[in-house]
């Protein structure tokens, strides 16, 4: 009897990276994860065939959305299948028995390095520098023997890489977050979807923006994102991202009918089950 072969994950980042642990934490199975040191990469990855799936983080709850990836997601046309709210704790690693006054260098991934931006801040005379991946600059101070750098990661990237917590949950706020998106090249559609992630073009008049708007209101579903980003090469014109969830299928049926007489350019990038926050 043949072995069931694993599903390919192409994720943002090394093995330990918190992109491996939202794959995991999604895909109730094993999974071979096909790393990729840009977003790009990772979109090339799934478009190539070379994964199945991609897991692309696009907010954090301290740092924000993540911009860039709001234009790989209309650039490449993937179909958004599932989200993962994963909770975030940065931890400061070094070399075992390194201490807090031996660092002159910290460095991490732009994003963590932002969510932890208040402790970063109070420290004095230490070099802050932006690298590909959490878990890579944990990679990077072992690999280097660096005892004068530490690397902010996660617990899981402190253990593969043999490294010292020195300072634990050292993001800015307790209930940290990052939710990922789920991406494949076709959707099969989801009988349980309960969400949906929607992007559009309204005219560039007064109240068009609040006229498409409160059609989903009208129609009982919650708006619980709103994200504009500039049309390139159409000053003052934005193509709105949205993310909308329903109790009832025909409420969002309705409303897609309805607004389509609205907008330009609707696309829905995805119909998904609405993914849990779960603090810990």
């Amino acid at each position: 009897m043949s072995k069931k072969k694993k599903l390919r994950i192409a994720i943002q980042g090394i093995a330990t990276s918190f992109h491996e642990v939202a794959a995991m934490t999604y895909f109730h199975e094993p999974i071979e994860t096909v790393e990729c040191l840009s977003f790009h990469a990772l979109c090339e990855s799934l478009k190539s065939g070379k994964s199945d799936y991609a897991v692309m983080a696009i907010e954090n709850s301290i740092a924000g959305s993540i911009l860039p990836n709001y234009f790989l997601l209309q650039e490449y046309h993937f179909s958004i299948i599932g989200e993962v709210y994963l909770p975030i704790h940065m931890h400061l690693l070094a070399l075992p028995g390194v201490k807090l006054s031996d660092i002159k260098n910290i460095e991490s991934h732009p994003m963590a390095i932002r969510q932890c931006s208040d402790y970063l801040h109070r420290l004095n005379g230490i070099d802050i520098r932006e690298s590909d991946d959490t878990a890579l600059s944990a990679q990077h101070v072992k690999e280097k023997n660096l005892r004068n750098t530490a690397a902010i990661a996660n617990e899981h990237a402190a253990k593969k890489f043999g490294l010292e917590i020195l300072e634990k949950r050292i993001e800015t706020h307790k209930k940290n977050f990052t939710r990922f998106l789920i991406l494949t090249k076709r959707a099969n559609g989801n009988a349980d979807s309960n969400k949906a992630s929607l992007s559009f073009e309204v005219a560039n008049e007064v109240g068009s923006l609040a006229d498409a708007l409160i059609i989903f209101k009208n129609c009982q579903l919650n708006l619980s994102k709103i994200q504009s980003i500039p049309i390139i090469g159409k000053p003052s014109e934005y193509s709105i991202h949205i993310d909308v969830e329903w109790k009832k299928r025909k409420y969002y049926d309705d409303a897609i009918k309805l607004v389509l007489r609205q907008v330009k350019n609707l696309n829905i990038l995805g119909e998904y089950k609405k993914g849990k926050i779960e603090y810990k």
